[in-house]
Protein backbone atom coordinates (compact mmCIF):
# COMPACT_ATOMS: atom_id res chain seq x y z
CA UNK A 1 0.00 0.00 0.00
CA UNK A 2 2.79 2.27 -0.04
CA UNK A 3 2.58 3.80 -3.51
CA UNK A 4 5.08 6.16 -5.51
CA UNK A 5 3.92 9.08 -6.22
CA UNK A 6 3.82 10.21 -9.50
CA UNK A 7 2.61 13.96 -9.22
CA UNK A 8 3.50 16.93 -6.93
CA UNK A 9 -0.33 17.10 -6.22
CA UNK A 10 -0.23 14.30 -4.70
CA UNK A 11 1.55 15.81 -1.95
CA UNK A 12 -0.16 16.89 0.88
CA UNK A 13 1.53 19.62 1.17
CA UNK A 14 1.46 20.66 -1.55
CA UNK A 15 -2.76 20.58 -1.61
CA UNK A 16 -2.49 22.35 1.65
CA UNK A 17 -0.31 25.14 0.11
CA UNK A 18 -2.29 24.98 -2.69
CA UNK A 19 -5.42 25.60 -0.31
CA UNK A 20 -3.47 28.42 1.24
CA UNK A 21 -3.03 29.85 -2.10
CA UNK A 22 -6.78 30.04 -2.33
CA UNK A 23 -7.69 31.36 1.17
CA UNK A 24 -4.91 34.23 0.90
CA UNK A 25 -6.33 35.53 -2.43
CA UNK A 26 -10.05 35.16 -1.56
CA UNK A 27 -8.71 37.56 1.80
CA UNK A 28 -6.38 40.22 0.11
CA UNK A 29 -9.94 40.38 -2.86
CA UNK A 30 -11.34 42.44 0.43
CA UNK A 31 -8.57 44.77 0.87
CA UNK A 32 -9.08 48.20 -0.34
CA UNK A 33 -7.30 49.81 -3.48
CA UNK A 34 -3.78 51.17 -1.73
CA UNK A 35 -3.88 48.15 0.42
CA UNK A 36 -4.26 45.43 -2.68
CA UNK A 37 -1.60 47.52 -4.52
CA UNK A 38 1.46 46.99 -1.51
CA UNK A 39 0.83 44.41 1.19
CA UNK A 40 -1.78 42.24 -1.16
CA UNK A 41 0.36 41.65 -3.90
CA UNK A 42 3.13 40.63 -1.58
CA UNK A 43 1.39 38.42 -0.06
CA UNK A 44 0.11 36.70 -3.02
CA UNK A 45 3.33 36.86 -4.81
CA UNK A 46 4.56 34.47 -1.48
CA UNK A 47 1.52 32.84 -0.99
CA UNK A 48 1.89 31.20 -5.18
CA UNK A 49 5.65 30.86 -4.39
CA UNK A 50 5.16 27.65 -1.56
CA UNK A 51 3.58 25.13 -4.51
CA UNK A 52 5.60 25.98 -6.95
CA UNK A 53 8.46 25.01 -5.17
CA UNK A 54 7.41 22.10 -3.95
CA UNK A 55 6.40 21.13 -7.38
CA UNK A 56 10.21 22.17 -8.93
CA UNK A 57 10.97 20.26 -6.05
CA UNK A 58 9.21 17.21 -6.99
CA UNK A 59 10.51 16.88 -10.35
CA UNK A 60 14.18 17.82 -9.27
CA UNK A 61 16.31 14.86 -9.56
CA UNK A 62 19.07 15.00 -7.22
CA UNK A 63 18.48 15.30 -3.02
CA UNK A 64 20.66 18.46 -2.61
CA UNK A 65 18.35 19.85 -5.66
CA UNK A 66 14.93 18.86 -4.47
CA UNK A 67 16.23 20.00 -0.67
CA UNK A 68 17.22 23.89 -2.12
CA UNK A 69 13.41 24.09 -3.73
CA UNK A 70 11.68 23.31 -0.57
CA UNK A 71 13.69 25.58 1.34
CA UNK A 72 12.67 27.95 -0.90
CA UNK A 73 9.11 27.75 -0.23
CA UNK A 74 10.06 27.55 3.52
CA UNK A 75 11.54 30.48 3.03
CA UNK A 76 8.32 31.65 1.17
CA UNK A 77 5.85 30.65 3.91
CA UNK A 78 7.91 32.75 6.31
CA UNK A 79 7.06 35.85 4.76
CA UNK A 80 3.80 34.86 3.99
CA UNK A 81 3.53 34.53 8.09
CA UNK A 82 5.49 37.54 8.46
CA UNK A 83 3.10 39.76 5.91
CA UNK A 84 -0.11 38.06 7.86
CA UNK A 85 1.21 39.56 11.12
CA UNK A 86 1.62 43.11 9.31
CA UNK A 87 -1.80 43.42 7.73
CA UNK A 88 -3.21 42.37 11.28
CA UNK A 89 -1.00 45.09 12.80
CA UNK A 90 -1.85 47.57 10.26
CA UNK A 91 -5.64 46.28 10.58
CA UNK A 92 -6.25 45.31 7.37
CA UNK A 93 -7.74 42.18 8.70
CA UNK A 94 -9.21 41.39 12.08
CA UNK A 95 -8.49 37.99 13.39
CA UNK A 96 -5.93 35.33 11.34
CA UNK A 97 -5.41 33.25 13.89
CA UNK A 98 -6.79 30.36 11.64
CA UNK A 99 -4.83 31.25 8.34
CA UNK A 100 -1.64 31.93 10.44
CA UNK A 101 -2.28 28.20 12.14
CA UNK A 102 -2.66 26.58 8.37
CA UNK A 103 0.85 28.62 7.04
CA UNK A 104 2.40 27.19 10.33
CA UNK A 105 1.15 23.76 9.42
CA UNK A 106 2.50 23.93 5.48
CA UNK A 107 5.94 24.89 7.06
CA UNK A 108 5.56 21.89 9.44
CA UNK A 109 5.85 19.70 6.84
CA UNK A 110 8.17 21.75 4.91
CA UNK A 111 10.55 21.08 7.50
CA UNK A 112 9.57 17.26 6.72
CA UNK A 113 10.00 17.32 3.29
CA UNK A 114 13.69 18.98 3.30
CA UNK A 115 14.43 16.15 6.50
CA UNK A 116 12.79 13.49 3.24
CA UNK A 117 15.44 14.62 0.96
CA UNK A 118 18.02 13.73 3.26
CA UNK A 119 20.53 10.76 1.72
CA UNK A 120 20.89 8.76 4.65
Amino acid sequence: MNEKLTDFQQLNVWQKAHQLVLEIFDLTKKFSRDEKAELASCMRKEAITVPVKIGEGFMRRSPRDKAVSYMESQSAIEALKYYLILARDLEFIKENSELLSAVDEVGRMLTGLVRSTKIK
